[in-house]
């Protein structure tokens, strides 16, 4: 039985092209729906500039499905949002906004962490993200300088794989922008500019691709690939 007294958690997930990743990703979410358990979670895979069969995985899985042709990680969030904020409008006061990406996992408690942040009146939870084994040893370098800096507390990373907002907040804020990268990023700006209480949480991070081509032109595919030069350079 869903408690009515709970947020609801809302998870938009901006997807391109990813019919190869995108089921491991809906299965990580489904097995957090679960492990949530009493609370009303709505799930929207927005596809974006797909020529796969994205949308059609996405729908098979039992989410909600938006098509654009933007070609746009900010507006296809915005997108997402915009359709949960609409579907939940007459309980948009108790909606909780969270963001994850086609390439990743979420752990199986994420939701948890998600409702712990909304239920104790926070306006953000900014994650972290990590990488499977295999590749965290073949990125030693990012992983340290990654982790040395998520250890002290105010991490200060920023994943649209590992966000989440109260939609009064991410309505006050303005949403996500169209952009092209960074929609992520601009957004936490604009909330620690305006004084919102923000979660900087190490905990439950998000495991992502270690592609080094990505659907966005910048982010973490562009920092391993760095990565990778520097440990060359460390080691000649």
């Amino acid at each position: 039985m869903v408690r009515t007294d709970l947020p609801v958690l809302a998870v938009v997930v901006p997807a391109r092209d990813e019919q190869r990743l995108l089921p491991a990703c809906l299965a990580a979410l489904h097995a957090a729906i679960r492990h949530v358990g009493g609370v009303e979670v709505d799930l929207t895979v927005v596809a974006d500039a797909c020529s796969d069969r994205t949308a059609e995985i996405a729908a098979r899985a039992g989410a909600h499905v938006l098509e654009t042709d933007g070609a746009n990680v900010g507006a296809a969030r915005a997108l997402g949002c915009a359709a949960a904020l609409e579907r939940h409008a007459a309980r948009s006061d108790r909606l909780w906004l969270a963001t994850t990406d086609a390439d990743s996992l979420v752990p199986t408690g994420w939701l948890d962490a998600q409702l712990r942040s909304a239920t104790a009146g926070l306006d953000l939870r900014v994650g972290t993200v990590t990488l499977a084994p295999a590749d965290r040893h073949r990125h030693r370098l990012w992983v340290e300088r990654y982790e040395a800096h998520a250890e002290t507390g105010r991490h200060g990373h920023v994943h649209g794989a590992n966000l989440g907002t109260a939609a009064s907040t991410y309505v006050a804020l303005g949403g996500f922008r169209p952009l092209t990268h960074g929609e992520d990023h601009d957004l936490v700006l604009r909330a620690q500019r305006s004084g919102a209480r923000i979660d900087w949480s190490i905990d439950h991070p998000v495991q992502t691709s270690a592609r080094h081509v990505a659907r966005a032109p910048r982010g973490v595919a562009r920092d391993l690939v760095e990565s990778i030069g520097r440990e060359a350079d460390d080691v000649a």
